[in-house]
């Protein structure tokens, strides 16, 4: 029996095969399935399907997560160890991995690890569970989560030992009495997946505990505006730093989508006294933000990071101001790779979720995407278990915390504060020139000489006095 059974599959297979590679092979295009393997390919699998829905909804499609786009070339870049002109750190000896954002304010904030958790709102973005069990991560790995552009949420405000507040253009966290009870406070200007443009959830979409925590009323709708209420100008942002400082003991930061325009901005920051500068680069994630938004604005976070510390490093703001990088950081690598630039910590989000329901995966697929533990308008939010969660997002950041010790033993670097730009070289010579490191296929005697003559054979072949690259 079972071998008539086997004999007929495999007969039926076979004539199903050969018809099918007969009408791929004759049928002409107009005619053939085949026709979406050079489509696709054309247009890209990710594109067709975001044409699609934007032709079915007619409206902007909010794509999870930031975009796909791997702008930083991070693998480019890589770490220098040492074994005889400097020694090894000894194994016997331990890496230091505290860090202090805001060194200047009243009451700094003090983390054990530079790796915090980004800011992604309650009800904008994730369920109450899903922040619950950030803010345990967290505190347990002793380091900050951040509001996100939301209002104050109880039982996150009890969970989190250290909690960043973001004062932002929805106005739900922008009272004395909201922002008092936070350990930060970080003005949200923009952010790298949308920019500063203006976001909205319809009140169809907004629950109770949603509506309780942003003090809304029935049948409205959220809105995050395009500009922060009060601040038309930048004197009036000026004023808005100084207010809260003086209201408050804890720092005061700011945080932006990663620009071009990044020295402009900041100038103004410094000029206001912040404590603190996120940058968050064109990778980093959201809960819905159009593609476009995603895809095609900001500036990349390797950029970015590397533009904003020469930047305070030249106004003499280094060690005075923190720099915060944000913006599709995934891997340590990646984030020591960001410190190394002159960050001083780093917040991650997607990376975090990911951690956070690593092992709970298999209760979402195969019907419905992974997300949809986590976001507050996911089918299966109360299907995710906090405590597991926090565990596998407390065990993501020490281990990440461990791997990057063990770059800064290799570096010869007690702490991981010490890491700096010499500690790097480039894979490209067009990356080494614009981030300041060394290029890793020049010996460091060489590498004036060797960008010298690269920038006279760039050169059109008349007269010139042109200076070596310092």
């Amino acid at each position: 029996m079972f071998q008539f059974l086997e004999n007929w599959l495999r007969s039926f297979a076979n004539e199903a095969t050969d018809k099918a590679l007969n009408r791929l092979i004759k049928d002409q295009y107009i005619e053939n399935l085949f026709e979406l393997v050079p489509t696709a390919k054309k247009v890209n699998p990710i594109n067709l399907v975001e044409l699609a829905m934007r032709a079915s909804s007619g409206k902007p499609i909010a794509r999870p997560l930031g975009s796909h786009i791997h702008f930083s070339p991070w693998e480019k870049l890589l770490f220098n160890p040492v074994h005889l002109f400097r020694l090894p750190v000894s194994d016997k000896q331990t890496i230091n991995t505290k860090v202090t954002i805001g060194p200047k304010a009243q009451k700094p904030l003090e983390l054990s690890i530079p790796i915090m958790i980004a800011g992604m709102s309650f009800g904008g973005a994730l369920s109450k569970s899903a922040k619950i069990a950030l803010a345990k991560a967290a505190t347990w790995a002793g380091t900050a989560t951040n509001t996100g552009e939301a209002g104050l949420l109880e039982e996150e405000r009890q969970e989190a030992g250290l909690l960043i507040g973001q004062y932002n253009r929805g106005g739900w966290l922008n009272s004395p009495e909201l922002y008092k009870q936070l350990d930060a406070i970080e003005i949200q200007l923009g952010q790298g997946a949308q920019g500063s443009a203006h976001q909205k959830t319809s009140a169809e979409n907004i629950g109770e505990d949603y509506k309780k925590v942003f003090k809304l009323q029935d049948g409205e709708d959220a809105l995050i505006h395009s500009r922060l209420s009060g601040v038309e100008n930048k004197d009036d942002f000026i004023q808005l730093v100084r207010q809260l400082k003086s209201e408050t003991s804890v720092p005061v930061g700011l945080k932006i989508a990663a620009t071009h325009h990044l020295e402009r901005e900041l100038q103004i920051a410094l000029e206001a006294g912040v404590d603190f500068i996120t940058l968050d680069g064109a990778e980093g994630g959201t809960h819905g933000g159009s593609p476009t938004l995603q895809d095609d604005v900001g500036l990349p976070t390797l950029f970015a990071v590397s533009r904003g510390a020469d930047f305070l490093r030249n106004k003499g703001a280094t060690g005075e101001v923190s720099l915060i990088a944000a913006g599709g950081l995934i891997t340590p690598g990646q984030m020591l790779k960001a410190m190394a630039l002159g960050a001083q910590a780093v917040y991650i989000g997607t990376a975090a979720i990911m951690a956070l329901i690593s092992e709970q995966i298999v209760e979402s697929v195969p019907f419905e995407p992974p997300t949809s533990l986590v976001v507050y308008t996911g089918k299966i939010t109360d299907s995710l278990d906090i405590e597991k969660g926090a565990v596998t997002l407390f065990n993501f950041l020490n281990v990440c915390s461990t791997e990057m010790q063990q770059v800064a033993e290799s570096l010869g670097k007690h702490s991981l504060a010490e890491i700096d730009k010499s500690d790097l070289c480039a894979l490209d010579p067009f990356l080494a020139r614009a981030i300041g490191v060394e290029y890793g296929y020049v010996a460091s005697e060489k590498q004036q000489d060797y960008f010298a003559q690269a920038m006279l054979n760039e050169l059109p072949n008349q007269d010139t006095n042109l200076q070596p690259l310092h």
